[in-house]
């Protein structure tokens, strides 16, 4: 089935809304309206809902172990803390049981990059349950994104090299673009996009790594 960005935001909104918003067992009717405003509200700041990350991007490239990248914030990039998160192309909520101190603190403690600032902070807002502390961590990015809100060519590609040019002394085999694709587009996606890159940067992100392969500094090609 063809990638389709626009039903794949609004499935995903629709499913934030739907956990993010606290039942209302739990919450009354003006209460539950203002989740669903702020969230709304934060969607278009955020970007679409998504399942995961690319590899390279700041929310997650602070892993250790290439062998197995990270696509989701969690202990391997950084954070500690998160409970109950949902993901936009920009950002990340999550809803922890408790004050969210070490959410805050372990976002603080990330390293410097200067593509992308990382922050973090409590949001005054009921998300989930009443007692759960939402904190939103956002990505604010020290260059534009293109008009339709994809991360442009020139700031993926160098993310993406600096990731898997430093794999090249220890890989054995080189994978196809085929199965790195969910770690350099993201999910959902495409063949050559999804949500985070458009076809024309993903199809360039395509010849650049069909380039690399093929010199055969990864190794023999994994078929």
């Amino acid at each position: 089935m063809a990638f389709r960005a626009d039903e794949s935001a609004r499935a995903g909104l629709a499913s934030v809304l739907d956990y993010l918003v606290p039942r209302a067992q739990y919450l009354d009717e003006d209460g539950r309206a203002r989740s669903r405003e702020t969230l709304l509200d934060l969607a278009d700041s955020l970007g679409p809902v998504v399942e995961s990350y690319p590899s390279w991007h700041p929310l997650v490239r602070n892993y250790k172990d290439h062998r197995s990248p990270a696509t989701r914030p969690g202990p391997e990039c950084g954070y500690h803390g998160l409970d109950h998160t949902r993901y936009f192309v920009n950002g990340f909520i999550t809803c922890p049981y408790t004050d969210g101190q070490e959410v805050l603190d372990s976002v603080n403690a990330l390293p410097y990059h200067p593509i992308a600032q990382i922050t973090a902070e409590r949001l005054d807002v009921k998300l989930y349950n009443p007692s759960c502390t939402p904190i939103l961590v956002r990505c604010v990015w020290e260059k534009p994104l293109n008009p339709d809100g994809t991360i442009p060519l020139s700031i993926a590609a160098p993310l993406l090299l600096e990731k898997e040019l430093p794999c090249v002394w220890r890989a054995q085999v080189a994978e196809t673009w085929e199965s790195m694709r969910p770690y350099f587009l993201g999910r959902p996606h495409g063949s050559r996009s999804s949500l985070f890159i458009n076809q024309e940067a993903g199809q360039a992100l395509k010849k650049i790594w069909e380039a690399l392969i093929w010199t055969g500094m990864f190794g023999p090609i994994m078929v």
